[in-house]
């Protein structure tokens, strides 16, 4: 009899369980995973282009030193920035990911003005290809990130819900930052790309 009890309580507690939105947590926490993994990883792809992207650069305009040494300093910070999976429950540690991604595209945006002033660096098919990556890279970042955005809008919406909040109460799912307007204009400002006719 105890037995059969037993099996009717855990049934009972299942069901509560799956009606209260547990499991929709654990489908959109995956999911945000998921989309942040896409996101660390185009960032990657760009941060591997730019050894490249700098060393052809640095072949036609080697006194333009400042600005290739902070481009490889930006890049340095960036990569050595610790992704682990508390960064998406932490907002400070998300804003500094934010920041050292955006200071990345700040200094590759000055990269690419200062290519301007060099029309054989401009017609080098090296240098051509790079940015062609690098501008495709760009884009697929802006769209990870959207992707990240839209996860993590839906998780955050489940964990304000009623009656979802008290699951997210009661098994502590906090609200999840997400990227901001403020600093999406920082971060979203792809390299300025011209192939110069």
């Amino acid at each position: 009899m105890k037995t059969w009890l037993k099996w009717l309580a855990m049934f009972f507690l299942a069901s509560n369980l799956s009606a209260c939105g547990y499991n929709q947590f654990q489908a959109k926490d995956e999911a945000i995973k998921a989309a942040w993994g896409e996101v660390v990883n185009q960032y990657q792809r760009r941060a591997d282009l730019i050894p490249n992207l700098v060393n052809t650069v640095k072949g036609y305009a080697s006194h333009e030193r400042e600005t290739l040494e902070a481009v490889t300093r930006a890049r340095a910070q960036a990569t050595s920035f610790q992704i682990t999976p508390e960064v998406l429950n932490n907002p400070e540690a998300f804003k500094k990911f934010q920041q050292v991604q955006g200071e990345l595209s700040s200094a590759l945006s000055r990269l690419m003005a200062v290519a301007e002033n060099y029309p054989n660096l401009k017609a080098d098919t090296s240098f051509r290809d790079l940015q062609s990556q690098l501008e495709g890279t760009e884009n697929r970042i802006t769209v990870a990130r959207q992707r990240y955005i839209t996860a993590v809008q839906e998780y955050n919406i489940l964990a304000r819900s009623f009656p979802t909040n008290l699951t997210a109460m009661m098994f502590k799912y906090e609200v999840k930052p997400s990227f901001t307007v403020e600093n999406e204009k920082a971060i979203s400002t792809a390299p300025a790309v011209n192939f110069g006719k």
